[in-house]
């Protein structure tokens, strides 16, 4: 019974992403960007249960991967593929304020640059098989987490919601800069740089002082900045992964 625990703690990452796609059709994206927290919480639940209970399994790794596939892959680029839309249908007033307003109701008006939004689920598809078949990332990754991703990008309707400004409104829905974050995202996740996981062995300061830096610098970023501080700690997450390249290869 027990070998079924994490694969049941999966299912419900799964379950949380299906219905983030759902809520983001309906143009609720900060309800959506909640159930990817959650899943992405679940995902790394689901390790750890698979650990402690010595239930890992080959089943399990790929039902991870199609679990991650949906809630940090095709969940993100929705979301940029409505902003995107938001940009070009909802702005022709130059105003912002109703930025979450319901402007796609499952019809095809939509502008050819929102198709640059599925190169994240494009990207995070080659990611997670890449990382299936390769035997170097067992105790690091070679470019960026799907979850990692996904965060730097569900960051966004949270600061749009709740720490907007006009400059930062203007800064997010700005069609160059989401098509460009669409591209930068894709090539983060196959970029092939080591990058550190959050994998404990044990809890010895000198074997993993870097994590515990990490997340307490992550943790007082949160308490000062809150959500503007999300896309700025993944992009710590790989320049700290950069200057610890050498511990990472070996």
């Amino acid at each position: 019974m027990k070998k079924h625990i994490p694969n049941l703690i999966t299912l419900l990452n799964l379950l949380c992403g299906s219905i983030a796609v759902v809520l983001t059709f309906q143009n609720e994206l900060v309800m959506a960007t909640a159930f990817v927290f959650l899943g992405i919480f679940l995902d790394f639940f689901d390790g750890i249960a698979a650990r402690v209970l010595d239930a890992r399994s080959e089943l399990g790794l790929q039902l991870d991967s199609l679990a991650d596939l949906v809630t940090s892959g095709l969940v993100p680029s929705l979301v940029v593929f409505q902003l995107i839309n938001h940009t070009f249908f909802e702005n022709n007033a130059n105003d912002h304020t109703e930025w979450n307003q319901h402007f796609l109701d499952f019809n095809f008006d939509f502008s050819p640059y929102a198709l640059f939004a599925f190169l994240i689920v494009m990207g995070s598809a080659y990611r997670l098989a890449n990382f299936n078949v390769d035997d170097r990332q067992t105790t690091s990754f070679r470019g960026i987490p799907t979850p990692a991703n996904a965060m730097m990008i569900m960051s966004l309707p949270l600061i749009l919601e709740f720490q907007s400004t006009a400059a930062v409104r203007d800064f997010i829905l700005n069609p160059t800069f989401l098509i460009v974050l669409s591209i930068f995202s894709c090539w983060l996740l196959n970029s092939g740089i080591p990058i550190f996981a959050f994998k404990f062995k044990n809890l010895n300061w000198k074997e993993n002082w870097f994590r515990f830096v990490f997340v307490i610098i992550a943790a007082l970023a949160l308490i000062f900045l809150k959500f503007i501080a999300l896309p700025f700690i993944i992009l710590a997450y790989v320049c700290f992964s950069l200057l610890m390249r050498k511990e990472l290869i070996e």
